[in-house]
């Protein structure tokens, strides 16, 4: 099958469909990924085609909004930026994701962010559309929504409050998936966004069964799948400097922010280095978007490594809580300390802890030098940290998360 999977948003929101992609392309389908641009050779560098959406994620993070987004502390605040932001290149998005499709596919896979667009395209152009969100997003009595953290309202409370952050962010979606559905000679609905998707859609979910179950009351056709682990780039060999490093002492502690694009990067760098220096463990810092840097003793800056080949080396990770660097840690079995930033990140961040991989969530906009510390030597000593995180490392190493996705395909062929 000619499969199209259509997919928004920063590096995270990219890298695991490149791993699918990559087993779909191995089974004999015909893949190919639409995304941003900036992510054209990652994506190529694997085998996969690639057809350019329009928007710079990494400018749109950089800008008054974005910005505004990194700086909230309250979450009515945070989702009014959201829809604020996202409204404003919603149309750009829409029109580039028609133009991608039209180009020619037999399914469509998309992500959060492309799911209400690409559904109104499945709908028009009569293809089987298909979702596959990175986190759990359907309402459920379970668990409160990703913005919440660990906040819950109850089973009525949590389904409820869901459904009002759909309503919520439907403003995002409505101008331009309603002009999309008038072009393709569809009936127009009153919701755009999340809450005006089919009910009885396939949804497959890029996340393991242990560490977010299945929700009993969610309908029968969204699964729960594993992970879509990222492949290493081809050729990729990792700086001797960093080798060097890793080979002169005990494992570091790895501090990285991902795609987060702060203002106050020179203040985040200093207080991650002061914290590492106070927890008295080695450090390697990550750029990341934002730039991030770190020198002296026992503390090294790096650019883009894969996680899947550093994280195992690490005491800990210290992270932003992002799905895929949430995921990359799990898989190897190193505690985490999540510093959650925004959106999901909040969500993840608490789940880690509840799972016993990590110590309490420490909000970025809170966060100080001597807490850091403090929770970096949590992880770093706790022994059942360690030992919760080795074992449920072992767990995902017998799971295969793109295999559902591809038994779905061939009942479609």
């Amino acid at each position: 099958m000619r499969v199209l999977i259509v997919t928004a948003g920063s590096w995270g929101d990219v890298a695991p469909y490149t791993g699918l992609g990559v087993r779909l392309r191995a089974a004999g389908h015909d893949v190919v990924l639409a995304t941003h641009e900036r992510f054209e050779q990652a994506v190529t560098a694997h085998g996969l085609g690639f057809r350019p959406l329009p928007v710079d994620p990494r400018a749109e993070l950089a800008s008054e909004h974005g910005q505004g987004l990194a700086r909230a502390v309250a979450a009515p605040v945070e989702l009014a930026r959201i829809v604020t932001m996202a409204a404003a290149f919603m149309p750009r998005l829409t029109d580039g994701v028609a133009d991608a499709v039209r180009q020619g596919a037999d399914v469509l896979l998309s992500s959060t962010v492309t799911e209400p667009v690409c559904s109104a395209l499945g709908e028009g152009l009569r293809l089987p559309a298909i979702g596959l969100p990175l986190q759990p997003l359907h309402p459920t009595s379970a668990f409160p929504p990703m913005m919440t953290g660990l906040r819950s309202f109850g089973p009525y409370g949590n389904r409820l409050a869901t459904r009002a952050l759909w309503a919520a962010t439907d403003r995002i979606f409505t101008p331009a998936v309603a002009g999309l559905r008038r072009e393709l000679g569809l009936p127009s609905r009153r919701w755009a966004g999340p809450l005006g998707l089919p009910r009885d859609r396939t949804v497959l979910h890029g996340f393991s069964p242990r560490i977010v179950p299945r929700p009993a009351d969610w309908p029968d056709g969204h699964r729960v799948c594993g992970y879509w682990w990222p492949p290493t780039p081809p050729g990729w060999r990792p700086d001797p400097r960093l080798v060097d490093f890793l080979d002169s002492g005990p494992p570091p502690v790895f501090a990285g922010f991902g795609s987060c694009v702060t203002a106050e990067a020179d203040r985040l760098s200093e207080l991650l280095a002061a914290a590492l220096r106070r927890a008295k463990v080695r450090g390697i810092v990550q750029a990341g978007w934002s730039g991030l840097h770190a020198g002296g003793d026992d503390l090294i800056t790096v650019q883009e490594v894969p996680h899947a080949w550093l994280f195992p080396r690490t005491a800990a990770v210290v992270h932003h809580a992002g799905a895929g660097t949430t995921a990359a840690g799990l898989r190897a079995g190193v505690p985490a300390v999540p510093v959650p930033v925004q959106l999901d990140q909040h969500f993840w961040a608490a789940r880690l802890a509840r799972l016993g991989v990590a110590p309490a969530p420490l909000r970025l906009q809170r966060v100080t030098a001597e807490s850091l510390a403090a929770a970096i030597t949590t992880a770093t000593r706790d022994p059942a940290l360690r030992a919760r995180s080795r074992l449920l490392a072992a767990h995902l190493a017998r799971e295969d998360g793109a295999q559902p996705v591809l038994d779905t395909l061939e009942r479609l062929a």
